[in-house]
């Protein structure tokens, strides 16, 4: 599991998968997932395939996520904001 290395002055909340979590304010959402053990994000379109953080640049979208309601934001590449609710990525039974 990730771990803090420097200390936190100030914290946000958000959601995710309806577990209320709490992080370092200025933290990307895939940091504040990996730092609340956190590493499922979605599954593969193509295999179902439990997929996680991978590249913490936002060049391989494997960290896909649904924040706010809104579907494909990259979790790397998105600051977590006080209130956030942030969920798997899902798709339909087709897997799109």
């Amino acid at each position: 599991m990730a771990k803090r290395i420097d200390g936190v002055s100030e914290t946000v909340s958000f959601s995710f998968e309806g577990q209320t979590l709490e992080t370092a304010k200025g933290d990307s959402v895939a940091a504040a997932l990996a730092v609340t053990g956190h590493r499922h994000l979605r599954n593969s379109v193509v295999s179902a395939e439990p997929r996680g953080i991978y590249c913490m640049m936002g060049t391989c979208f494997d960290c896909l996520v649904e924040v706010n309601g809104v579907p494909n934001v990259q979790a790397c590449r998105t600051t977590v904001q006080d209130g956030m609710v942030i969920c798997r990525q899902s798709y339909g039974e087709s897997g799109q």
